[in-house]
């Protein structure tokens, strides 16, 4: 597969980046000082893009370039589109998202770049979890964005014309949406050569997971949902390291993987990227180092990330029904008010199962599939991996195979410490 590449394109580096920026006056005028005096450092984490830092002697930034394939494996291409996508997804979010997201200086097509605010002092979330550091207030933050991002591009604020223009702008990216789909709903359920794991210590949840029909009807069915329904424009990538803090700082990057579908997948895997942190601890830990404070915190900000969102998703639809959707006008009188309360409370709780479920593909994907993070893998020794991977995917696996089970997150948070696994051999589901 080939995509069109403008003539104009060209991937930037430490030394041809401070030329570019000073081409751009207000940019120029942010950093200010002499260009060649600039200092630039890259960050590039993850798949998919080249990341700087840059800091002049009146201010910084940060820019964020796609390349035209995954940044590790240049025989796998990609489209340039998705940063397109991604300045589409700040448009629409950051004016309700504010104080959540950076801010956003400039965005070039030609060259796939967006120039954004240099967050700093902030950690990423993904490292500090693995350091087995703690931030508490951090759910609560994050519901918070969760909250606004989703409700405020829903059919309760939004009329039905944003939705159509929102799904046109980022049509384009459906070679990111593609990739979700196949690396989170498909691949770890089948023989995918793109699939690895530690093995032969999850070997047995491998074959499991292919051979068990209910489970593979399971993750079938949410990548159903994920392709059909529409409620929200979502992150798609809500991970701890697309989180990054600093005190009571919490800011939200890189949407690039933007679409819009269900609540739920934001919710879900932001759950359970903190569960996959709750297992790695044991894998962490030094020898006499007792991480159980660093675990029992985890455990915490899940629900308090989950009571914060269904509290503030119900009070801004409440106080801002302006959509189509439960037309304000047809639940003006008590009654009508009345009726309309109810139905918010149902709509989120409802939410709840749908994540519970996309926390179980986050897992999965995570352990077994092509794309793996650093809260396990990271983790050097195999055995202590394994069984910190084993414990997340004995959970996923539960979420999976019954979810009635789990009506409310006090059933998540007593049911996770049940499936910790101690080190040695190889683990059966």
């Amino acid at each position: 597969m080939t995509f069109n590449i403008p003539l104009t394109y060209r991937p930037l580096s430490a030394a041809s980046l401070p030329d570019t920026l000073a081409n751009i006056p207000a940019l120029r005028a942010r950093l200010g000082g002499d260009p060649k005096h600039w200092t630039v450092r890259e960050v590039s984490d993850g798949y998919l893009n080249l990341v700087y830092l840059v800091n002049g002697p009146d201010g910084s930034l940060c820019t964020k370039q796609s390349l035209p394939h995954v940044r590790e494996d240049k025989d796998w291409p990609l489209p340039l589109d998705r940063t397109a996508a991604e300045a589409a997804y700040w448009r629409m979010v950051g004016p309700h998202a504010e104080g959540l997201v950076p801010e956003i200086y400039h965005y070039d097509p030609e060259l796939a770049l967006i120039v954004m605010e240099q967050l700093s002092p902030h950690r990423v979330v993904r490292h500090g979890v693995v350091a087995g550091e703690t931030y508490p207030g951090l759910g609560a933050k994050v519901a918070e964005f969760s909250a606004r991002s989703t409700f405020f591009t829903s059919d309760f604020f939004q009329k039905q014309e944003f939705k159509h223009r929102g799904v046109a702008e980022l049509k384009d990216n459906h070679v990111l949406h593609r990739i979700m789909l196949e690396l989170v709903y498909q691949d770890p359920f089948i023989a995918s050569p793109r699939n690895h794991w530690t093995t032969p210590h999850l070997d047995a949840f491998v074959e499991d997971f292919r051979a068990n029909g209910r489970i593979r009807a399971a993750a079938a069915r949410l990548g159903l949902k994920f392709l059909s329904s529409p409620q929200a424009l979502i992150h798609n990538d809500l991970h701890a390291g697309a989180v990054m803090i600093a005190g009571d700082d919490v800011r939200i990057i890189d949407p690039e993987f933007s679409t819009f579908g269900p609540i739920g997948v934001d919710l879900g895997i932001f759950i359970g990227h903190l569960l996959l942190g709750y297992y790695a601890q044991d894998g962490h830990a030094k020898p006499g180092e007792d991480r159980s404070p660093q675990q029992q915190w985890l455990l915490d900000e899940i629900v308090a990330f989950w009571f914060a969102f269904r509290r503030r998703f119900v009070e801004l639809w409440r106080d801002n029904a302006a959509g189509d959707a439960y037309l304000a006008s047809g639940f003006a009188d008590p009654v009508g008010q009345a009726v309309a309360q109810a139905e918010r409370e149902a709509f989120v709780d409802g939410l709840f199962a749908d994540a519970v479920g996309y926390a179980a593909t986050a897992m999965i994907r995570s352990i077994i599939g092509y794309s793996h993070f650093a809260e396990l893998e990271s983790i050097a020794e195999p055995d202590r991996k394994g069984a910190a991977e084993a414990g997340a995917l004995s959970l996923a696996r539960q979420f999976l195979l019954e979810p009635q089970r789990f009506v409310a997150i006090a059933d998540v948070i007593a049911e996770a410490p049940r499936h910790r696994r101690a080190p040695g051999g190889r683990f059966a589901p």
